[in-house]
């Protein structure tokens, strides 16, 4: 498995460093540019929402977990 990658986000006008795997910031930047929205933008509404005591570098693998198991196929009967 691939190491995690530290990267910079703003949120609310200040700087945080988020370390994720390759995977999970190419699928996070998919999800942003599908949705037509900025990658901060998208940070900062997950990182509002995400549940106390949970990191926000989780907080957006979750995201990114749930975004495409809502679109997958449903398993078969």
């Amino acid at each position: 498995m691939a190491r995690p990658v530290k990267h910079s986000l703003t949120l609310s006008g200040h700087r945080t460093s988020v370390s994720l795997e390759a995977e999970f910031w190419r699928a996070f930047r998919e999800i942003a540019r599908i949705e037509g929205r900025a990658l901060n933008a998208l940070a900062a509404e997950i990182d509002a929402a995400r549940e106390p005591g949970t990191g926000l570098a989780s907080a957006i693998r979750l995201h990114v977990l749930a975004w495409y198991r809502d679109r997958a196929e449903p398993p078969a009967a």
